[in-house]
């Protein structure tokens, strides 16, 4: 398996993130993903290569101009009108009522292109996010060119990232853009299969209304947990898309047991679909010991849960998603990698 990897993640770096009455060092932190590629060298899992560089309109297919120019400005804009504090963020949202004017302000901005505040911006974001990106479509040209197993090992994250909204540590959807990427290049049927702790709002959104793209999503009950407002199982799709989104919500303290039975059942529903390949937003806060969820999935679970996708006998690509477990994510990316190229097409 060939993995994708740049070191421009670093540059993404001082996060910090509500904790109680203060701030705290940000969970979403370089460390994940340099975690994970020591890793994947470590236990020889194949090839790591940089990411190519894409021209914007890659970029285009699923974020609006306006977004992408407020993403690579607003540092630039955040110092020039005096600010001081090493995070950009917003306190103030666009509510019922209000419009969504992009103002002058980079406050407004902010809270204009933004739907929590955990999604900060950094001198080096941009970098970093924009390469986050090509690692994605990089990996999905690999898919393209015949490779039946490709990993992009992105950080920022993604799937929360809407056409014109960060948040949940998401600026650009990594897996929007490699589904998007592969159907471009001739291929009629995409599945997006989600198994990250948080429900994938940005994703469903994008896709909600498309019949050529099927996203399933398996993570904790948004009655429950982040993002709250999204995720729920009556969420089925609309107009072409109708039938194409399958959420399966799950409760606290979620093991293999249940788990692996919902995964079979969205899996059932894509082989039915019948994808010319698979984009698995890998989420590995499902681990027991992540420090912000609380689903109960082991380490050796994930070289199930890489096997069970690769009997599907399509080509896949996965994207790192979350994972906040720094101890761990290496291991459990490795596991699940492991499994996937146990199957191959």
């Amino acid at each position: 398996m060939i993995t994708v990897y740049s070191d421009a993640h670093l540059q993404h770096t001082g996060l910090k993130e509500m904790d109680g009455n203060g701030w705290r060092e940000a969970v979403e932190s370089p460390e994940r993903a340099s975690n994970v590629i020591r890793v994947i060298r470590e236990r020889l899992l194949g090839e790591v290569i940089k990411p190519k560089s894409f021209a914007d309109n890659k970029l285009l297919r699923i974020h609006d101009a306006d977004y992408l120019q407020f993403l690579q400005s607003a540092w630039n804009e955040w110092v020039a009108q005096g600010n001081t504090a090493d995070n950009a963020r917003p306190f103030a949202f666009v509510g019922a009522g209000m419009r969504h004017a992009d103002g002058r302000s980079i406050h407004s901005r902010l809270g204009r292109y933004s739907f929590d505040a955990d999604s900060p911006i950094v001198a080096g974001s941009w970098n970093a996010i924009r390469s986050s990106a090509e690692v994605a479509l990089t990996a999905a040209e690999l898919i393209i060119s015949g490779e039946d197993r490709a990993f992009a090992a992105c950080r920022p994250p993604g799937h929360h990232a809407t056409a014109n909204y960060c948040g949940g540590y998401c600026y650009l959807n990594n897996a929007a853009l490699a589904a998007q990427s592969l159907r471009d290049s001739g291929m009629r049927r995409i599945a997006i299969v989600d198994v990250d702790y948080h429900h994938g709002n940005g994703t469903q959104t994008l896709f909600y209304r498309r019949s050529d793209i099927l996203t399933v999503s398996l993570h904790a009950d948004p009655a429950d947990e982040y993002p709250y407002f999204l995720g729920f199982s009556d969420e089925l799709g609309e107009g072409d898309g109708e039938g194409k989104n399958l959420n399966f919500p799950m409760p606290f303290s979620t093991d293999w047991k249940t788990y692996s039975g919902a995964l079979q059942q969205g899996l059932t529903q894509v082989s039915a679909f019948a994808p010319d390949a698979i984009v698995v937003p890998l989420g590995l806060d499902t681990f027991t010991d992540d420090p912000i969820a609380n689903f109960a999935l082991q380490q050796d679970d994930y070289l199930r849960m890489g096997e069970m996708i690769s009997a599907l006998q399509v080509p896949v690509l996965a994207v790192l998603e979350g994972g906040y477990s720094v101890d761990h994510i290496g291991d459990n990316c490795a596991n699940f990698l492991e499994g996937l190229e146990m199957g191959g097409v």
